[in-house]
């Protein structure tokens, strides 16, 4: 594996690199998007959250683990990663976050990247809402992302 995470202070909806780049967040499997992230991502472009929206209507691939690359810009996409079940605890107490999703979801990514050639940004993600730790979703950044030699900016807002 070559490379590590960069972690920068910053808005990762305005990622800092030269190419393309692939914003990545987290969604839920239930169509909800209005808390978090993705408010800010909604500030500056309409169409994650229309697409997502669509997606989830169609509910065609619309599960735990699927990814929706949406073209915001000349060289930026958003990623829609379905990596949270619901938005509240479930009877057991388990939080949202589905790690085994977000790590099928980051290997998507880092395959997209891969194809074009992409670095990947994004705010610590699984860690707000979906009641994730850091200290498991950061190896699956690296199986994921890194190993394929892509570069990942972390921004702490």
């Amino acid at each position: 594996m070559t490379g590590k995470i960069v972690y920068t202070k910053g808005d990762a909806t305005k990622p800092i690199a030269d190419g393309n780049k692939i914003i990545v967040h987290i969604c839920n499997d239930i169509g909800g998007w209005g808390k978090g992230f993705v408010m800010a991502i909604s500030k500056r472009w309409k169409e994650p959250e229309q697409q997502y929206r669509e997606w989830h209507k169609s509910q065609k691939d619309f599960q735990l683990g699927q990814v929706q690359f949406v073209k915001v810009e000349n060289d930026v996409w958003i990623a829609n990663m379905i990596g949270q079940h619901k938005i509240n605890k479930d009877e057991q107490g388990n939080h949202p976050i589905r790690y085994e999703a977000v790590s099928q979801a980051l290997d998507k990514v880092g395959q997209f990247a891969s194809e074009i050639k992409a670095s990947v940004h994004m705010p610590r993600i699984g860690c707000g809402l979906a009641g994730g730790t850091w200290d498991k979703i950061e190896p699956l950044i690296e199986n994921g992302i890194l190993s394929k030699e892509i570069p990942v900016t972390v921004y702490d807002f």
